[in-house]
């Protein structure tokens, strides 16, 4: 709007005045603190029954209120004779997941009482969290492979797989998250060998726990010894005080021969994990040299 001479030179004045206020407003209002990235992070576990049946299944459940960012399992008195044939978060593509399912089955037949934990990596609710699910092909092959793939704009968080119409003849080789030490991971690739050749047909389900960008994300790894040993554990430890959210694993040179027995996210109740073990047993004694790597996927708390 368009004023006289006389109304602009008082508007002008006025106008010094004001801003003079709003600048002093400015200096004296106190900053509002930084929002933590994964708020109330914690580790919940669940532990199945022991015994010496064929199969187990375990779910873990967030705290009410808090939703689920990782998942991560243990096998208790299996040493190789156990597969992990299930880790499988719930929610959906336009869900946030809360709760994640462990199944197992023997390999073969053994006498001896053993039991699963799984592990729910829970945090207060993060901003555009979902579960995005691939499914492989569905045949009698010995290996299966597949990459489920945040949303674009989004990352990943953590990770799940399901080996469907296996039973105890396939094991998961590859739960790989992309990415590295200066780079948000965005997908999850799953690889699976079957343990014994089979005539089954089985496929492989991946799962991606994908959310708007987290401050700080990466992927963090380590590998184990190589060598021909019946067991091998690596350790990764998220850096420079950041927090873990999830995980994942990768054996090289097993294809089929290595169940990985413990996928542990460290920490526990009321406690941020801050890193995570992966460790493997052969399944049946062979002469091949092996090792493993785990992923750690670390945020800024």
């Amino acid at each position: 709007m368009r004023f006289q001479k006389e109304a602009r030179r008082i508007g002008a004045r006025a106008s010094v005045v004001v801003l003079g206020l709003a600048v002093t407003a400015a200096v004296v209002v106190p900053a509002s603190p930084a929002s933590a990235a994964v708020p109330g992070l914690e580790r919940i576990s669940a532990l199945s029954a022991s015994n010496s049946d064929d199969f187990r299944t375990v779910t873990a459940t967030c705290p009410a209120g808090k939703v689920l960012t990782g998942t991560g399992y243990q096998l208790n008195g299996a040493a190789g004779e156990v597969v992990v044939d299930d880790l499988r978060p719930n929610g959906g593509p336009a869900t946030a997941p809360t709760a994640v399912t462990v199944g197992a089955f023997e390999v073969d037949a053994f006498a001896g009482d053993w039991s699963v934990r799984v592990h729910a990596i829970c945090a207060n609710p993060v901003a555009g969290l979902v579960r995005v699910a691939a499914v492989s092909t569905t045949s009698s092959n010995d290996f299966r492979t597949i990459t489920a793939a945040c949303p674009a704009g989004k990352v990943l968080t953590g990770t799940g797989f399901e080996l469907n119409g296996a039973t105890g003849d396939a094991v998961v080789d590859d739960l790989r998250p992309n990415g590295g030490p200066a780079t948000a991971p965005t997908s999850v690739n799953v690889g699976a060998f079957e343990t014994d050749a089979t005539t089954l047909n089985w496929g492989v389900t991946a799962f991606a726990i994908c959310a708007n960008p987290l401050p700080g994300l990466v992927r963090a790894s380590a590998v184990s010894a190589t060598s021909s040993d019946d067991f091998r554990s690596a350790t990764t430890t998220c850096p420079g005080g950041k927090v873990l959210t999830g995980a994942g694993f990768e054996l090289n040179g097993a294809t089929g021969e290595v169940v990985v027995d413990d996928f542990r996210p460290s920490s526990g109740a009321a406690t941020a994990p801050t890193s995570v073990t992966a460790g493997g047993f052969e399944e049946d004694a062979f002469a091949g040299t092996w090792n493993n790597t785990s992923y750690a996927i670390c945020a800024t708390p």
